[in-house]
């Protein structure tokens, strides 16, 4: 398959975000992340802070996340609340960094906007609880005794915010095409796997 686009939802402190960088790099894509969001916040009128805050509200609701899907795909907003709102901007400002060129994308549910484009590689990286604490603590500064608790919580919202928007598991193998474990091969031994198989399909 030619890969033409790469979704990478990831555990917080697997270092998702890094192997999508030197991803991109390797293999000359467009990398996007918090730029969805700033995007989607800056079309709607309000900061990213709020916006994050608005990401936070989201919870499980099977029959409320098709009827967000549906106004999506409709083009009507009007009335959805805000939270639901911000996911309908993050969604449309995929699909139009899509059409600027091959890209990776990183989190913000991008697979669910990408979901019909040909040359989708869908991706999960996972890594164990000790990898991630230290990570957390190491990379972005936060304080050990707090290490275990902010992954979880963030997790937590993430994993959410997927099941509010698309009403599937976020963390379940089946709804992506490769699932690696970071703390087990590695930071760059995931950008090397990926790269073969973008690389493979050229």
């Amino acid at each position: 398959m030619k890969v033409n686009y790469v979704v990478i939802e990831r555990e917080y402190g697997c270092g998702g975000s890094e192997i999508a960088k030197k991803l991109a790099e390797k293999c000359g894509f467009a990398c996007y992340g918090p730029e969805i969001l700033t995007i989607a916040a800056e079309n709607l009128g309000i900061s990213t802070e709020i916006a994050q805050q608005y990401e936070e509200k989201a919870t499980n609701s099977f029959l409320y996340s098709m009827f967000v899907m549906a106004q999506a795909q409709s083009g009507s907003t009007d009335v959805l609340p805000m939270e639901s709102k911000l996911f309908v901007e993050q969604y449309n400002t995929v699909k139009g960094l899509a059409e600027q060129g091959k890209a990776i994308f990183v989190g913000h549910c991008a697979g669910e906007a990408l979901r019909d484009r040909e040359g989708l590689l869908t991706v999960f990286i996972r890594a164990g609880e000790a990898f991630k604490k230290q990570r957390a603590v190491q990379i972005y500064g936060v304080p050990e005794k707090d290490a275990e608790a902010v992954c979880k919580r963030i997790n937590k919202r993430r994993a959410n915010y997927y099941s509010f928007n698309t009403s599937k598991k976020w963390d379940n193998a089946s709804n992506y095409d490769v699932v690696l474990d970071s703390s087990k091969i590695g930071i760059d031994a995931c950008v090397e796997l990926l790269a073969a198989i973008i690389q493979s399909g050229e």
